[in-house]
């Protein structure tokens, strides 16, 4: 290879690059300015947070001999069971809007029609839905966080080791849940209807069927399943489906490639 082939290669490289870093900044644009959709994603994951400690400190302040502190593993475990919900439907709502906002608001044929790839389209969705739906889930886990430390009281206060896997945990489910509501969304084309299936399906359908004991191993196919198996044991009474961890990582992976699949092929053959 040449010193010229080199020299030549380079530039293309950087001008992928740029092209990438352009699409993503693009995408968060489009979320940035729908007010609606950020007002609505950081109240259902940092308001419940707030309203949860001040409730506590209140009853603890005009009680404290009958309630506890506000504080504390117990309050952490319940916290993160409320957000872990309300950051899922945030997460659901976000990836429905990235995956079908561009169909709805009629830009999608714009964009093919200037002859940018369909596949890096879809591909820049998925780290701006990251960059907007994490910081979001963050602040409601910092709130969190801080309050079962600081208002532990008398009570056992969460390790430092315990809150950075709560987070990761946190972060894992968010993530997963946003690409599974892409997909669906990409394949379907609606936003509505992509929230009202993957909601359902998520918040509804899922734990049902995890109760359901005659299903017997099939559980273990359930994303409900595979993210209660890696759930901090600190926190939570544990997964309701024995399973090993290989197993969580092969169905958390599963339900992350193949929505992601399916919803790139759709988004390369619709029509413009």
């Amino acid at each position: 290879m040449s010193t010229t082939t080199i020299t030549a290669e380079l530039p293309r490289a950087r001008t992928r690059g740029n092209r990438r870093l352009r699409l993503i900044s693009a995408e968060l644009l489009k979320l940035r300015k729908r007010r609606a959709l950020m007002i609505s994603a950081l109240a259902l994951a940092v308001v419940p947070m707030i309203i949860g400690y001040t409730v506590l400190l209140s009853i603890h302040a005009a009680n404290p001999s009958k309630h506890g502190p506000a504080g504390g593993l117990e309050n952490l475990s319940g916290s993160m069971d409320i957000l872990a919900q309300f950051s899922i439907i945030t997460a659901i709502l976000v990836g429905a809007t990235l995956g079908a906002g561009d169909l709805g608001s009629g830009v999608f044929r714009e964009l093919v029609v200037t002859g940018r790839s369909r596949l890096a389209l879809f591909a820049a969705r998925v780290p701006a839905g990251l960059a907007v739906v994490l910081p979001i889930v963050g602040a409601g886990f910092a709130i969190t966080a801080t309050g079962s430390t600081v208002f532990a009281g008398s009570l056992g206060a969460p390790s430092a080791t315990l809150l950075l896997e709560s987070a990761a945990w946190l972060g894992l489910v968010t993530a997963v849940t946003l690409v599974l509501a892409l997909g669906v969304s990409s394949t379907i084309g609606s936003r509505g209807i992509t929230i009202g299936i993957v909601l359902g399906w998520q918040i509804v359908a899922v734990p049902v069927l995890l109760e359901i004991r005659a299903l017997g191993s099939l559980r273990e196919g359930l994303l409900g399943a595979a993210t209660g198996r890696l759930e901090p044991a600190a926190l939570f009474d544990g997964s309701t489906v024995p399973m090993s961890l290989p197993a969580a990582a092969l169905v958390i992976a599963v339900w992350i490639v193949v929505p992601l699949v399916v919803g790139a092929w759709r988004t390369c053959t619709r029509d413009a």
